[in-house]
């Protein structure tokens, strides 16, 4: 780990060699330096942790709501619509807090106390706001299969279900690995609201730092960078995994 401080540190030099730059708080040569730096990195396992769970619950649940998108009824499709429009058009911020602040309101109004914490508060704003364009993912996905598929699997005897389990979704999954892939990479990047809600992730440890040490540009330029490897090792993890089932299905 301090290996990769120390190059960030040589790759930020040129920069401190001219104007009033302060890029001694992350320096790993020293004491206090190094102590900001694992600070700021102890954030990542929350930030890595939260955006897992969130993208594993918008996984399942962007399935459950793209299904009834592909209903032959008019009415289950309009609700469907309603859903996805509607969540797709509430900004982030706003939802978040409507989740952590709102919910408990309502609840009580009913008679039920309700403490929601940070970290599950977030996940929960998460998974829905990310839910909605999961959905669309799988409708493109889904509906890009051949339906004489679809008609040849009823035609052997299968179920919608298994029609879905067995010869749709395992075809349809190859076809939208790499838009859910931004999809969580959206989710990390996204996760940076929690912040605002106190939950002690990137952003949150990087906001603190830089009130006790005064250099806000030098400690948003690494989380920046800490923000870049997380994004860079969950593309090439996307990449070997699209070559892996790619050289699968050939063989």
């Amino acid at each position: 780990m301090r290996w990769f401080a120390f190059v960030l540190l040589l790759a930020l030099a040129g920069c401190s060699s001219s104007g009033n730059w302060g890029w001694y708080v992350i320096n790993p040569s020293t004491p206090q330096g190094w102590t900001n730096i694992k600070f700021l990195i102890n954030g990542m396992g929350a930030t890595i942790l939260l955006s897992v769970i969130a993208a594993s619950i918008s996984i399942v649940l962007g399935l459950l709501v793209a299904l009834p998108g592909l209903s032959t009824r008019r009415g289950v499709r309009a609700i469907n619509r309603v859903y996805v429009e509607l969540i797709r058009a509430i900004p982030l911020l706003p939802m978040l807090f409507w989740v952590f602040y709102g919910l408990p309101i309502v609840f009580k109004s009913m008679g039920i106390n309700v403490n929601i914490d940070p970290f599950w508060g977030a996940i929960i704003t998460l998974a829905i706001s990310d839910s909605a364009f999961t959905a669309e993912i799988y409708r493109a996905g889904i509906q890009s299969i051949a339906k004489g598929q679809a008609e040849a699997a009823r035609t052997v005897g299968l179920s919608y279900a298994q029609t879905m389990r067995y010869v749709i979704l395992p075809q349809a999954i190859r076809r939208i690995l790499p838009p859910l892939a931004n999809q969580f990479i959206y989710i990390v990047k996204m996760s940076a609201f929690a912040s605002v809600i106190g939950m002690q992730e990137l952003t949150r440890r990087a906001n603190e730092l830089v009130v006790t040490e005064y250099r806000p540009l030098e400690i948003y330029t690494l989380l920046i960078v800490e923000y870049l490897v997380l994004v860079l090792i969950i593309s090439a993890g996307v990449r070997w995994l699209e070559r892996k089932m790619g050289s699968d299905e050939r063989g």
